[in-house]
């Protein structure tokens, strides 16, 4: 302490101050480095919760005496008890999900309820079920559903009822695939509901299925444009390998029904139908009598006398009945139906290394292009007549220089270590030493003697065992041993620097063999040193 006191009294008013500061500076940055290696790890416990759900949430971390943080719309607790804190929340019903099932009916006595309070819980527990089995995607994350129902009244037409969906998906957009399948389970837990009056909205997609048809095909032809993409690029890839080929896909689909009827005739083929004959026979006899005389009156005369006539007539019909040939055609297009189909293929080429080192890129033959084309051909359903079109080239890819480095995995990424918390222990032990080196060991270390100092005769005289061991010529008295604090002194001016015995490289087992070993390496300076001595003793007698 009173080397300390000496060295405080030493100092200036300026050097105390920035001792203190720098000392007030570093216990505060030690303090706070403890407090952040002793605060718990944080992790996320639940995010995206509802206002009510993450109301109750905290209450009963706040009553278990549980330390959270709220960071915007997500709640932090300490890892090692994030998981039973998880486990315990869902034994009491936390946190509440904010769509009610058919629970609400539970609370519905016979006493009292209307029967339109009945169908609004009853329509109310019907939206939530649907919201539940919906948020059981692991695609979506929140959901809410809305029926528009009319209730039935006598002597009133009762409309069609309707229904939208709103959803959050976890990433991304949600697929029209999966936006068609929401439509028919929805309209298939309502009656009288048709999936065209389910109207499907994602809140980062916009609308994604609705009542318009026209639009619903729009999202089903891009789909299945990026699947037949994604078919071909998975089949070209196995042979060229992953990164060598571009494909861009157009599908053309029909987006009206069409129906068209062909009716054909031709002239030149005729087809007997049926044939009718018809034959027809006719016979025919005549007897003609003599004309009337007044010999037909008498008894002998010639009145008896009269000629005979006979006729016979044949005739045949036949009426054949042709029909001309006829075709009869009916083509309908439903929407969605394929109208054309284009595809682009951008093939690398082989990328070889020659006798120097140097990269070599050749073009692929046309008999692997061809073979490559038929491949592609069959898996999108080629069809020449429809006027599909698929066009595969090979070209040289030009190099894309990499950003950054490739990533790799660590160290400790395959030790259960907190990272934080080491980072925190280590700059805690940086500013410990720092602490150590730059403020306390100036303190504790004794001052040097500067030169201007030592030239107005400030240097320190030897200790009261010194000089009761050495004479006035500064030596040792005969008999005695040098101490071990006997000071050397190096150089033959007055501002010489002193340096302590333990700091030269003088050796021997005697402290007066060493001082003699000292004067004989040093003579011209002890000499110096010597008379500066003896002028000193003149001038005091003097």
């Amino acid at each position: 302490m009173q080397q300390i006191a000496s060295v405080w009294a030493s100092l200036d008013m300026r050097k105390r101050l920035i001792v203190v500061a720098s000392t007030i500076a570093m216990f505060v940055a030690v303090i706070g480095l403890s407090r952040m290696a002793s605060s718990p790890q944080m992790i996320l416990l639940y995010a995206g919760l509802e206002s009510g759900a993450a109301g109750d949430v905290v209450n009963a971390l706040e009553a278990r005496g549980v330390q959270y943080e709220i960071r915007g719309g997500s709640i932090f607790v300490d890892t090692a008890q994030r998981d039973s804190l998880r486990m315990t929340l869902a034994s009491e019903g936390l946190p509440a999900n904010g769509a009610k099932g058919y629970e609400l009916l539970d609370g519905l006595s016979g006493f009292g309820t209307t029967s339109q309070m009945f169908d609004a819980a009853y329509w109310r527990a019907k939206e939530g079920e649907l919201a539940r089995t919906i948020v059981a995607s692991p695609l979506i994350q929140n959901a809410r559903v809305h029926i528009a129902n009319t209730p039935s009244q006598q002597f009133r037409v009762r409309n069609q009822p309707a229904a939208s969906v709103t959803v959050t998906t976890a990433s991304g957009t949600l697929p029209s695939s999966q936006a068609t399948a929401l439509k028919f389970l929805v309209a298939s837990a309502v009656p009288g509901l048709s999936p065209d009056r389910v109207s499907i909205i994602d809140s980062r997609g916009g609308l994604i299925a609705s009542g318009d048809e026209k639009a619903d095909l729009n999202n089903l032809s891009s789909d299945r444009a990026m699947m037949l993409k994604q078919n071909v690029e998975r089949l070209l890839e196995a042979r060229v390998g992953f990164g060598n080929a571009v494909v861009e896909l157009n599908l053309e689909t029909a987006t009206e029904q069409e129906s068209i009827r062909e009716r054909r005739f031709d002239p030149e083929a005729r087809v007997a139908v049926s044939t009718d004959t018809l034959e027809t026979s006719n016979s025919a006899k005549d007897s003609e009598s003599a004309g009337v005389t007044v010999a037909s009156n008498l008894p002998d005369g010639d009145a008896g006398g009269a000629g005979n006539s006979s006729s016979n007539t044949s005739e045949t019909r036949e009426r054949i009945n042709y029909e001309v040939s006829e075709t009869t055609r009916e083509v309908v297009t439903t929407p969605g139906a394929v109208k054309r189909l284009t595809v682009a293929v951008l093939i690398d080429g082989i990328r070889t290394t020659d006798g120097a080192g140097n990269e070599v890129w050749t073009p692929r033959a046309e008999d692997e292009l061809t073979n490559l084309r038929e491949l592609v051909a069959g898996a999108v359903g080629y069809n020449e007549a429809r006027g599909d079109q698929i066009t595969i080239k090979s070209l040289q890819f030009e190099p894309v220089p990499a950003l950054g480095s490739s990533p790799a995995s660590g160290i400790l990424s395959g030790m259960a270590i907190d990272v934080m918390s080491l980072v925190q222990m280590a700059v805690l032990a940086i500013v410990t030493l720092v602490l150590g080196l730059f403020v306390l060991r100036p303190i504790f270390a004794a001052p040097r003697v500067t030169e201007s100092e030592a030239a107005a005769g400030a240097l320190p005289g030897p200790s009261e065992d010194v000089a009761a061991n050495t004479d006035t010529a500064g030596l040792p008295k005969p008999g005695q041993n040098a101490p071990t604090d006997f000071p050397v002194l190096l150089g033959a001016a007055p501002n010489a620097e002193v340096i302590s015995p333990d700091q030269t490289d003088i050796t021997g087992p005697d402290p007066v063999e060493r001082l003699r070993n000292l004067i004989a390496e040093r003579q011209s300076d002890t000499v110096e040193i010597l008379r500066g001595w003896m002028e000193d003793d003149e001038e005091a007698t003097r």
